[in-house]
């Protein structure tokens, strides 16, 4: 089988599927375990569909309670997570499985192009996450389509929540969005690398410099969640002509600030690109 379909067979009020999870991948499986956990969702009205023989075997060990099946089963909602090159099948074979409700996490992939496969009578959300959701704590971004309500935009927070936090935005922002929160994680982990071999450089080892950057960024990340104010934290840090003043003086010097923000912008653009 080489794309998601419906399944063939006739299937009892009783057998209808609640949300059925279109692909397995990393991303749809942290979705379903977050959902479990969550409590809103019963597992034995949930499903995913895998192509992959083994994939679907690996699922079936983490997820026992829940339907791991290869072709879409007769359903109320679906949440398309598979490669944008298949949403347009995945949203067709959703939809004649009996599906009214689209969340949809492809990147690139418009609510137009959505709807469009979707046809009428079904209400699409798009959604921008991140991989911090593999964790339960990931940044999404949602948007509504034309017929979708705020009761359709509350099932997806409900569905996106339960990894993390969900913000609704227009659909204008979500390349945006994509730039700085869906990319960041790797801004972040490239400031983990730089700061791990600087300290290298300086004659910590490498066990030491990887272990101490992993809880400054835990410890830090903490802070600023309970805090909330990054420019205050900073402001706390540094004092006048201290060793922090000085490493932000030569981050300033780099303009570090001003390459932070060609990244995003630069990733802004190709989300944009990508879309089109």
């Amino acid at each position: 089988m080489n794309e998601f379909q419906p399944a063939m067979r006739s299937v009892d009020a009783v057998d209808v599927i609640d949300v059925v999870m279109v692909g397995g991948g990393n991303m749809g499986a942290a979705l379903v375990g977050g959902m479990i956990e969550s409590g809103v969702f019963a597992p034995d009205k949930l499903a995913v569909v895998e192509l992959l023989d083994p994939r679907r075997r690996e699922l079936k060990d983490m997820f026992p309670s829940v339907a791991v099946v290869d072709t879409i089963p007769s359903c109320r909602s679906a949440v398309i997570a598979v490669k944008p090159s298949d949403v347009r099948a995945a949203t067709a074979a959703a939809v004649a499985a009996g599906a009214t409700r689209l969340l949809s996490i492809a990147a690139g992939i418009n609510i137009a192009t959505i709807e469009d496969s979707a046809g009428d009578g079904v209400a699409v959300v798009r959604c921008m996450p991140n991989t911090p959701a593999l964790v339960g704590k990931g940044a999404s971004a949602i948007t509504g389509g034309r017929t979708a309500t705020d009761v359709d935009l509350r099932w997806a927070e409900s569905v996106l929540g339960a990894v993390g936090i969900v913000d609704r935005l227009p659909e204008e922002q979500l390349d945006a969005f994509t730039g700085f929160a869906g990319s960041g994680p790797a801004y972040i982990f490239l400031i983990a690398e730089a700061l791990a071999d600087a300290a290298v450089a300086e004659g910590i080892d490498r066990s030491t410099a990887d272990r101490v950057v992993s809880q400054l960024l835990l410890g830090t990340s903490t802070l600023l969640a309970r805090d909330g104010d990054p420019a205050a934290l900073r402001r706390n840090v540094t004092s006048p002509n201290g060793t922090t003043a000085a490493g932000l003086d030569v981050l300033d010097v780099h303009d570090v600030r001003g390459s932070f923000a060609a990244a995003v912008r630069a990733a802004t653009q190709r989300s944009r690109e990508l879309g089109t």
